[in-house]
C-alpha cells in the first residue's frame, strides 16, 4: 500500500511537470506573436516532442497502477481523471504549437493591428490553467469551481477579436490572410480555455464525485 501511495505521488508530479511545460508553451507562443519573434516560436514547436513524451509517460504510469493495484473509490477516480487531464494537456500543447506556427507566418508580414485583446485573452487562459492545476494539487473543488466562469470571459474576448478583425478586413482586403491567422489564434486560445475548464471539472468530480460538465449541476458546486 505504501508503494502505491508513492507511485500516486510520482504520478501527480509528472502531471504537474507536464502542466508547467504546457503553461510555458502557451505563454511563449503568444509572446512570440506579440514580439514577432520567430526563434521563440520555433522553441515552442520543438517542445511539442517533450510534451508528447510526457503524455506517454503519464499513460504508462496510470496503466501500471491500474493493472497492479486494482484501485477502488477515490484512487480509481484519481487515475481516471489523470488520464483525462493528461489528454487535455497534450491537446493544449498542440494548440500552442498551432499559435506558434501562425506567429512565424505573421512575423513575415506587416502587422494587421495592435495586439491588445489577444495577449489579454492569453493571460486569462494561462491563469485558468494555473488555477486548475493548483486545484488538482490541493484537491480543492472550490478553487476549481472558480475557474469555470472565466471561460465565458474568454469567449467574450474571442468574439471581440473576431468583430474587430472583420471590420479591419472590410476596410483593407489586403490584410485578409494575416487577419485570418489572428482569428485562428483567438480560436486556439478559446479551445485551450475549454480544455482548462475540463481539468477544473475533473477536479470537482475527483474531490466531490459531482459531474459538472456543461454546468448541468453548477448549483451544487
Amino acid at each position: 500500500m505504501r508503494h502505491f501511495a508513492v507511485e500516486l505521488e510520482e504520478l501527480n508530479q509528472a502531471i504537474l511537470e507536464m502542466g508547467a511545460l504546457v503553461e510555458s508553451t502557451i505563454h511563449c507562443s503568444v509572446q512570440a506573436l506579440v514580439d514577432r519573434d520567430e526563434r521563440m516560436a520555433l522553441r515552442v514547436i520543438e517542445d511539442e516532442n517533450r510534451i508528447n513524451q510526457m503524455e506517454l509517460d503519464v499513460d504508462a504510469r496510470v496503466t501500471r497502477l491500474l493493472a497492479l493495484n486494482q484501485p477502488v473509490a477515490g484512487d480509481l477516480r484519481l487515475l481516471i481523471m489523470a488520464l483525462k487531464i493528461n489528454t487535455d494537456l497534450e491537446r493544449m500543447g498542440d494548440l500552442a504549437v498551432n499559435i506558434a506556427e501562425r506567429a512565424i507566418s505573421l512575423s513575415k508580414v506587416p502587422p494587421v493591428k495592435p495586439l491588445i485583446d489577444t495577449p489579454r485573452m492569453a493571460s486569462l487562459v494561462e491563469d485558468m490553467l494555473h488555477r486548475s492545476l493548483d486545484s488538482f494539487v490541493k484537491r480543492d473543488a472550490a478553487l476549481a469551481a472558480k475557474v469555470l466562469p472565466a471561460d465565458d470571459e474568454v469567449d467574450s474576448l474571442r468574439d471581440r477579436i473576431y468583430s474587430e478583425l472583420l471590420e479591419v478586413m472590410q476596410l483593407n482586403p489586403t490584410v485578409v490572410p494575416a487577419a485570418i491567422h489572428l482569428m485562428f489564434v483567438a480560436r486556439n486560445l478559446e479551445r485551450i480555455a475549454d480544455h482548462t475548464t475540463n481539468i477544473a471539472e475533473d477536479v470537482i468530480f475527483l474531490v466531490r464525485g459531482i459531474d459538472v460538465r456543461h454546468h448541468a449541476t453548477e448549483n451544487k458546486v
